[in-house]
């Protein structure tokens, strides 16, 4: 694949536009943006093309809250639209945050978000066993009814109420790869893939289908950076490098492992499944598809971790 430059496909956390519960409107997140923003323009002067991919956790709570308190006025809304919708808004943060550093800093560089959709399959064993919950807690009478009007999955939670769940299917293709190549082979960087992408499903007739799902962000982003065939994939996380024995008296930060270190620690059970985990087995994911480097860090130290001063180096 031809490129502008090296190219680096950089995962932002959807919690990592909020940074409490106190600053978490769409103000706060449009600021923490801008800093984001900040760190990749670091990575733009040095000469890196950059594709950015971004989470949306938080915020698709959010819209699904919204929805549930307006049941009575206005009609549900499908995950699918939910995972859209919160990709247009963090899209034209990042758009917007992106454009206006870009020229403080007197970079030349054009943005394009890109609403993104992902294949998963129909068949994966996430559909027979939804584990993701989303939305507010309930009562049981309450979840049961929803569940019954609206073909949910309901479980209780750890004796703090009722929650819907929804699967969570791994990413098979990225529909718009295409256009995203097209685009980041001009040198455009392109803000896409948001939220591992929206799920859906193609049918025997090649027409496509939104479903009530989630995908990993950085499974989904992994996919990308493979098929970009991208020179580096980092995930911008909350922390500043990856540790081994964490919290415990002998814990250890890794600097520079290879894949076969991350496979172990992983299998170890060294990583929180609900954080590090998915985020080390998404490296290895795009390690083993071919790529060839990989970072963890977190959005402040992305201009040192490229020059090798910081983060969680994987490589194979």
């Amino acid at each position: 694949m031809s490129k502008q430059g090296n190219l680096a496909v950089v995962a932002v956390g959807g919690n990592a536009l909020i940074k409490d519960n106190k600053h978490n409107s769409f103000a706060d997140q449009l600021g923490v943006a801008h800093e984001t923003a900040g760190h990749i323009a670091g990575m733009v002067a040095k000469g890196w093309n950059v594709v950015v991919t971004h989470g949306n956790g938080p915020q698709v709570g959010h819209v699904v809250r919204r929805v549930e308190l307006a049941l009575n006025e206005l009609p549900m809304e499908p995950m699918d639209g939910s995972g859209a919708n919160t990709q247009g808004s963090i899209g034209y943060m990042m758009e917007q945050a992106l454009d206006n550093v870009f020229k403080d800093k007197g970079i030349n560089k054009e943005v394009a978000a890109v609403v993104t959709q992902t294949i998963v399959d129909p068949k994966d064993q996430a559909f027979s066993n939804p584990t993701k919950p989303i939305g507010s807690f309930m009562d049981e009478e309450t979840a049961k009814a929803r569940a019954k009007e609206f073909g949910w999955t309901v479980v209780e939670d750890a004796g703090r109420g009722w929650r819907r769940v929804v699967p969570s299917p791994l990413p098979k293709e990225i529909v718009e790869f295409p256009a995203i190549k097209t685009l980041a082979e001009a040198g455009i960087m392109v803000v896409c893939t948001g939220g591992g992408g929206i799920p859906v499903i193609r049918k025997e007739d090649g027409h496509l289908y939104g479903v009530a799902a989630v995908i990993d962000k950085d499974f989904g982003t992994a996919v990308l950076a493979s098929n970009l065939e991208a020179d580096l994939f980092i995930i911008s996380t909350a922390v500043p490098q990856v540790y081994i024995n964490f919290n415990k008296p002998d814990q250890k930060a890794l600097g520079n492992i290879t894949l076969a270190e991350a496979e172990k620690y992983l299998a170890e059970g060294h990583f929180a499944k609900g954080s590090m985990a998915p985020k080390m087995q998404a490296v290895i994911n795009f390690l083993k598809a071919g790529g060839k480097h990989a970072i963890i860090t977190d959005p402040a130290h992305l201009a040192e971790a490229i020059d090798g001063k910081a983060g969680t180096h994987i490589t194979k």
